[in-house]
């Protein structure tokens, strides 16, 4: 744990981008050893005696139960908060929040609304801060989804992912994830929903582009993508996104543009019907429950290096 008042050399991971390449390569190395010890039900307990604060003001499934199990399986604690019930949610300053918890904790994860919190909040800490996700960017649920295409299909450089759909903070954390590692994102939204590159804080554009068809984003693509239509915190918008995003459903038709032995990735929960037709999510080519799995163990991976550095 860092001692004293400085929190320069604290190392935070709030974007994909925080991470280098060859930081991924190490991180997904881990990550096949960790899962190997877990599915071999070898004990492994690095964290033993370390404390993982999980931080919730958005409502969670996933995102709960993989760092809190996978805390656990590090032989470590894991303490749930929801603003609701502490004083964050009557008016205390994330910083002043910050300064308590990281005296007390080894690791923070925080799921939020605005990307500006989780880096207040890393700003403040003595302690490592996670983005459990924001409005902006879900850089845990890419990593999950990349390692899932290696594990399942090999290296992902040089790689198509077609994005379907809004762009949200997967969307935006892809197109961290392509310029980092170095494939290729094919992005299709509706008319009014398209991306804003400079949101990303992309170097350059070389990494995406952009289809008004989407059915020519999905050709040739190694892995099809999407998301819900609304995201949290975009409910009174539900009635017109239905009618927006109507022709951009991932369907067998569009899966069957993309390669032979394209993946479908989703992180979850689904509305089938909407984004993604059943026949796609529960189909041969789905992978969405290995997808969901590998949240637990990249995220601890993810928390062994943060707390530990290589080991």
């Amino acid at each position: 744990m860092t001692t004293g008042n400085s929190t320069s050399a604290v190392k935070h991971f709030l974007q994909f981008k925080d991470f280098t390449r060859e930081e991924f390569s190490y991180l997904f190395e881990r990550t096949r050893w960790i899962k190997a010890q877990f599915k071999g039900y070898q004990r492994y307990w690095p964290l033993a005696d370390r404390t993982l604060v999980m931080i919730f003001e958005k409502a969670s499934t996933r995102t709960r139960l993989s760092f809190e199990a996978g805390m656990q399986q590090l032989g470590g604690n894991a303490i749930y908060l929801n603003t609701r019930d502490s004083q964050l949610g009557r008016g205390e300053p994330v910083e002043d929040a910050a300064q308590v918890m990281s005296r007390m904790c080894d690791l923070i994860m925080i799921r939020t609304f605005e990307q500006r919190i989780v880096e207040r909040l890393a700003s403040a800490s003595r302690v490592p801060v996670i983005n459990g996700l924001t409005n902006e960017f879900h850089p845990c649920q890419i990593m999950a989804d990349i390692y899932t295409y290696i594990e399942q299909r090999g290296p992902i450089q040089g790689k198509t992912v077609c994005w379907i759909g809004d762009s949200n903070n997967m969307c935006y954390t892809w197109l961290q994830a392509a310029e980092t590692l170095d494939f290729k994102v094919n992005v299709s939204t509706p008319p009014g929903y398209e991306i804003k590159p400079e949101l990303a804080g992309l170097k350059n554009t070389g990494h995406f582009e952009c289809f008004s068809d989407p059915l020519a984003a999905a050709r040739g693509a190694d892995i099809v993508t999407t998301d819900v239509w609304t995201s949290m915190g975009f409910e009174v918008e539900n009635e017109a996104r239905l009618h927006d995003f109507a022709n951009w459903r991932v369907d067998a038709a569009m899966m069957r543009l993309a390669r032979p032995d394209a993946i479908f990735l989703h992180c979850l929960p689904a509305h089938r019907g909407e984004e993604v037709t059943a026949e796609v999510i529960d189909g041969a080519q789905s992978r969405v429950w290995d997808e969901a799995e590998n949240r637990l163990h990249v995220q601890k991976a993810l928390m062994e290096y943060l707390v530990l550095g290589r080991v």
